[in-house]
């Protein structure tokens, strides 16, 4: 299995850098060769899940001191967790699919079990044959009592969504069909649940640069000649595109692209919530774009800038790159600021002070992502709150997760008569535990539209 996620690693590496090189010298645009098709996408998915099952959800049960998790949905109420712990294709829980992890000890390793009118055969030992609803919850109660364990995680949850994938009529169902004595040791699997969600593994690590730097070269595409035409294409137009490329590339956007101007006499500072106007795009336009999709089970989230050349200009104006430079100093100022076990609100707290004594003027709203956009993990501000948010603020830093690197700056433009421009800046980035790299680099340079 890991030879087969190697190679696909192997192959998907080369394309990027061949594409990559051509894509620079204009030759050619991101193309399906550059990306698996969804047939083969299949292979790799999986043995990322496997492995992720046999080797990350026992140290995390561990961790939170599990002896048992349940894990329980119905069709078509599946929460997002359930594609997360079962081999693709699956596209439904099919009637009530209940899973059973349980550890049995570092010697023995982690049971995994399925109590379900269908098998999942190669990942969960199936232990029921099938009968009626009834039969099914019987099955599990005999499961939880021939293992007696101590301690039962259920996915409920009041202040984590992801965690609470467990709904009302399935808790109903399951203390219905246990006795007193488990009833009790039933608790909230939300440590756990937010844990195997943030947490990325080696081979994720592997891929995760190929799928950020696809996001990255569609903008590229977008903000281009390519696309623009000043005078004519509006910012609706260039949403459509990056939607559309999106959808011909078989990728799954998880919101509707962004796209949006600043111009000469829109003084940003005039308003604090500032998010930039729409319409035909015309010379000396500053541009903005908001892009995410998902791939190979793992998301991404990315905004950058563009500029639009104005009529004798070659190059983007010094303000425009000072004002860049300054949106990459907030970047560094607030990653510098990632420390195990810190939690969201610290490095909020931190950068924001860090950001006042550079002379920045800044708003930092950076969040976890992964198998979703806005995925669980430390909080690290809000665009409408800097102060800090109780509870998903107050999560801490741990190794191996990844982020969006999202927030903006502010700067005074010599050339626009010292208006004010917001520079929007958002980069997938992973931390290490020791430092934060960006999986499929960020932006420096302006795109630049002739």
């Amino acid at each position: 299995m890991r030879q087969l996620l190697v190679l696909f690693v192997m192959a998907i590496l080369s394309l990027s850098v061949i594409a990559k090189d051509n894509f620079e010298q204009g030759k050619v645009l991101l193309n399906m060769g550059d990306i698996l098709s969804i047939r083969d996408r299949i292979a790799p998915i999986n043995a990322i899940v496997k492995s992720r099952l046999e080797h990350l959800l026992p140290t995390l049960m561990r961790e939170a001191k599990f002896d048992m998790w349940i894990v329980i949905n119905r069709e078509y109420v599946e929460d997002s967790l359930f594609f997360t712990l079962v081999p693709q294709p699956t596209f439904a829980a099919r009637r009530t699919t209940i899973l059973v992890f349980y550890d049995q000890g570092p010697e023995k390793g982690l049971e995994r079990i399925t109590v379900s009118r269908y098998p999942i055969s190669g990942f969960y030992e199936s232990k029921w044959e099938g009968g009626s609803f009834e039969e099914q919850w019987q099955a599990l109660a005999g499961i939880i009592a021939e293992r007696d364990p101590k301690k039962i995680g259920i996915n409920v949850s009041k202040n984590w969504p992801v965690s609470d994938g467990l709904t009302a009529g399935l808790h109903k169902q399951l203390t219905a069909s246990l006795t007193d004595k488990y009833k009790k040791r039933l608790v909230s699997a939300e440590n756990l649940v937010i844990r195997w969600m943030e947490t990325r593994t080696a081979d994720e690590l592997e891929v995760y640069p190929h799928i950020v730097s696809i996001a990255r070269r569609v903008i590229e595409e977008a903000f281009s000649n390519r696309v623009i035409t000043p005078g004519v294409t509006t910012t609706q137009d260039v949403q459509w595109y990056i939607h559309s490329r999106f959808r011909e590339l078989q990728l799954r956007p998880w919101f509707h692209p962004d796209v949006n101007l600043q111009r000469k006499g829109d003084n940003t500072a005039k308003e604090a919530s500032f998010h930039g106007r729409s319409g035909i795009i015309k010379q000396g336009d500053v541009l903005h774009t908001d892009v995410g999709f998902c791939y190979l089970q793992l998301c991404t989230d990315t905004q950058e800038m563009g500029y639009v050349l104005k009529l004798g200009e070659s190059d983007v104006p010094a303000g425009l790159k000072k004002a860049l430079a300054k949106g990459n100093q907030w970047q560094d100022l607030l990653t510098d600021e990632f420390k195990a076990g810190r939690t969201g609100n610290q490095i909020l707290a931190e950068n924001l002070k860090a950001s006042k004594k550079a002379g920045l003027f800044v708003s930092t709203y950076s969040h976890p992502i992964g198998f979703v956009g806005h995925a669980a993990g430390p909080t690290i501000g809000m665009w409408d709150n800097q102060m800090g948010t109780p509870i998903k603020g107050d999560w801490k830093l741990y190794a191996n997760t990844a982020y969006a690197i999202e927030g903006n700056i502010k700067d005074k433009v010599a050339e626009w008569d010292n208006e004010w421009l917001q520079i929007k800046m958002e980069q997938t980035a992973v931390f290490d535990g020791d430092k934060v790299y960006y999986l499929g680099g960020r932006q420096t340079q302006w795109h630049v539209v002739r």
